[in-house]
Formats: structure tokens, sequence, C-alpha cells
């Protein structure tokens, strides 16, 4: 079930409703931390508060203490990530040059895949599971967003400053091949067999030529 606004705050917020202190804070942020690691290995289902708390050191009435579910620490990790998610969507500047703004927004994209890869998981397991805790979100905030942005991508298309493009399929093809580096990392790694991170190079040469071909007018 979606929670709502107030249920939302709530679900951030646990059990502490007064300012934290610094020994609070970094409680918070061991569960915050532990349970990225744990809601991305094994998605919401497979994950249990013990070993959110295992991996937190911590036992689980402390854990408790701070939140008061599995699915309140599961909001607080959404609502923060999708934050991130849409900055480099919002940053998008209808006074900038069409295909600069373009690329450079599948460049950040690939970049938070290179460095978000557990964050980006998290999301795709809440979508893939029909998004329960962050549908509310979607059908608003991020619409709005991409609704907004796309008229925006129309608008240089109908002044001839890139190729007439569908926005709303364009804007989603950057999220595939971008997030498809973070969501698929084990496919590939097995099919490219990297140095470490060295492929995220190739990725973008390829995305950045792609990308202004299909773009240009």
């Amino acid at each position: 079930m979606t929670l709502s606004k107030q249920e939302t705050r709530k679900a951030e917020t646990g059990s502490v409703s007064r300012p934290r202190t610094r020994i609070q804070e970094r409680n918070v942020s061991a569960i915050l931390e532990a349970a990225l690691e744990v809601f991305s290995r094994h998605g919401f289902r497979g994950s249990t508060l013990d070993r959110i708390a295992e991996r937190a050191h911590l036992s689980k009435p402390n854990l408790l203490y701070y939140f008061g579910s599995k699915e309140a620490i599961h909001v607080a990790l959404l609502s923060e990530l999708l934050e991130a998610w849409l900055a480099p969507l919002r940053s998008l500047d209808p006074a900038g040059d069409p295909i600069e703004e373009i690329v450079g927004y599948v460049k950040r994209k690939l970049e938070m895949a290179r460095g978000l890869p557990r964050e980006s998981r998290l999301f795709a397991n809440e979508i893939i599971q029909g998004a329960p805790q962050i549908l509310d979100i979607l059908e608003g905030p991020l619409k709005d967003l991409v609704d907004e942005k796309a008229e925006l991508i129309r608008r240089w298309a109908e002044e001839g400053r890139i190729a007439a493009v569908d926005p709303h399929h364009l804007i989603f093809s950057i999220w595939a091949t971008t997030q498809h580096y973070a969501d698929f990392d084990v496919q590939v790694r097995a099919v490219l067999d990297p140095d470490g991170d060295t492929h995220f190079g190739g990725a973008e040469r390829f995305l950045d030529h792609l990308y202004r071909n299909a773009l240009a007018p």
C-alpha cells in the first residue's frame, strides 16, 4: 500500500521525534547504509530487520528505536534516492544549448550508475514490485517533472535546434542506456571482463556519439 505524505514523513523520522544527538545521527546513518546494502542485494521481500541490524552492528530493539518497521527504512531510502535521481533532469537548462544539455544529462546519469549502483538497484527492485511505496511520487512529482522537461525538448525540436524526437521516449531511452550499467552490472562485467570500472569510459564515448547523432537537426 502506498504511504501518504504524512505517513512517509513519520516513517522517515521513526521513533525519534526530538533533535538527534551525534550518536543518534551516526546510528541512523549506519542503519540506512546497512539497509541499502541489504535491500539492493535481496530486494524488499528478501530483506529482514535482523539482517539490517546485524550489518549495522546494532541490536534489533535499538534499530526499532529509530525506525518502527522495515517499510519505514525502505521509504526513507527511496525518498533520499528519488531526490538525487531527479536532480540531473531538473538541471536541464532551457537557455542552454539543447544537444549539450541532453548529452550532459546522459553523462550525469551514467556517472550515477557508476557511483551509486546499489541505489539504482534499490530503485529498480521497487519498480519491479509495482512501486508499492512510491507509486504516488511516480504518478505525481516524477510525472510532472518528466512532462515539463518533455515539453522543453519538444520546443527545442519545433525550433529546429534538435531532431524531431519523441521527448518521453528519449528520456526513457536515456534511463535505459545509463542505468543498465548499474542494474545489470554482473551481466556487463561477464561480457566485457573489464579492469575495474574502465568500461564506463567506453560507455560514455559510445553514448555521447549515439545521442549527438540522434539529436542532430
